[in-house]
């Protein structure tokens, strides 16, 4: 059975990796369009076009993963719960872009032959090939998911943040150093050396 400290950092570098691997997924092709029509062009739909919330959702888990490296215990659950929610949110982004490639490609199909509206970028889509990394972002959102749920299971046995991450107590000086320093402050206003043996 795994140490509670090491079980915390595990999931912390989990999340970190499963974030990792979603914006690497964002940024590679999802999708090929064959075009119709005698040069039979082709059309390559990265993810920023077909799911472009991936990145921004990437770059939240792995701001996620930094809080709850130093989170306490009710934090630790807030952010579980926020870890779960972010990984249904890329669930639903890849499973959009699974559903109706076509729809979720038609920028690039603008981009590329300046035709704009639904149907008739439908029109001219002839074939779909590729989808492995829509499949791929899918089972990460579900493992991002999944994480949560282990943070929500396991945060109560983590052990606690580091005493330097504590907010910081000033306690009240003396009330004889104040006085010290006030009369200290006056002999240099006065122009004596305050630590002479003159004073």
């Amino acid at each position: 059975m795994r140490s509670p400290a090491r079980l915390k950092y595990t999931l912390v570098l989990a999340v970190i990796a499963v974030s990792a691997l979603v914006l690497l997924a964002w940024s590679r092709d999802w999708y090929v369009f064959t075009l119709a029509g005698d040069s039979a062009d082709r059309v390559a739909v990265p993810g920023s076009v077909a799911a472009p919330a991936l990145s921004a959702l990437a770059l939240a888990g792995i701001a996620l993963a930094a809080a709850l490296a130093i989170a306490g215990p009710v934090f630790r659950v807030i952010l579980g719960v926020l870890q779960i929610v972010l990984g249904a949110c890329i669930v639903l982004s890849a499973s959009l872009a699974a559903a109706d490639p076509v729809a979720a490609g038609a920028r690039a199909v603008t981009d590329s032959t300046g035709i704009d509206g639904a149907a008739s970028v439908a029109a001219l889509v002839a074939g779909v090939s590729g989808g492995t990394w829509a499949a791929v972002t899918l089972a990460l959102g579900v493992l991002a998911a999944l994480l949560g749920v282990a943070v929500l299971v396991t945060s109560r046995r983590w052990p606690a943040s580091s005493r330097r991450y504590s907010a910081v107590q000033f306690d009240e000086a003396p009330a004889r150093g104040r006085d010290a320093s006030v009369s200290d402050w006056d002999t240099l206003s006065d122009g004596r050396d305050p630590t002479g043996s003159d004073r």
